[in-house]
């Protein structure tokens, strides 16, 4: 079995981190590495012994909730917390990070910022990026090397679905479940 790569292995950290949020609008997750080492990690929700959304719904002004720490922020103050330097360090997010978040990230001294989707991505947050000699790069999370079993499942469906096809399957209702089985194995 062939390892994964470092940005798969910190994208899916970050991935994990995301199931922790309790924000009901967007969950995201973020993590920090220096030589990779993971020395932080965040995830978006309300203050600690405060209110979630997942609870309370979201507290939105001006088309933003207000309620949450975003996850960028709670790994930037993880390492605050507990004296751990950020300077130079890269950091992989689900999500491409907001503007204060950019704001936050360039002031950390973070030099690398890897996201696996794109989400209202500011042109100024872009500009500051590259003002700030910031490199982003987008990298999705690839799933399917998370799953050991992916190569078996794989194969699986295409035998059921050639079964199908030799027993007569409409050709349109094949069609449809070429299509669903084709939308599970490649959709993020």
């Amino acid at each position: 079995m062939e390892r994964i790569s470092w940005h798969q292995y910190f994208m899916a950290q970050s991935h994990l981190l995301a199931l922790r949020s309790t924000c009901s609008r967007l969950m995201v997750g973020a993590t920090i590495v220096r030589e990779k080492r993971i020395i932080a990690g965040g995830y978006n929700g309300a203050i600690s012994g405060g209110v979630h959304c997942i609870d309370d719904g979201c507290y939105v002004i001006d088309n933003h909730c207000v309620r949450t720490i975003h996850a960028e922020v709670n790994a930037l103050l993880q390492c605050a917390k507990f004296g751990v330097a950020t300077e130079g360090s890269e950091i992989y997010v689900t999500h491409f990070p907001c503007l204060n978040c950019c704001k936050s990230i360039i002031q950390a001294g973070i030099k690398k910022v890897y996201y696996a989707t794109d989400y209202k991505n500011h042109p100024y947050a872009i500009e500051l990026f590259k003002q700030a000699g910031v490199m982003i790069e987008h990298v999705e999370l690839e799933e399917m090397v998370l799953d050991r079993n992916n190569h078996d499942k794989l194969k699986f469906t295409a035998e059921l679905l050639s079964q199908l096809e030799r027993l007569g399957l409409d050709e349109e209702e094949l069609q449809t479940l070429k299509h669903h089985a084709n939308k599970l194995y490649t959709s993020p």
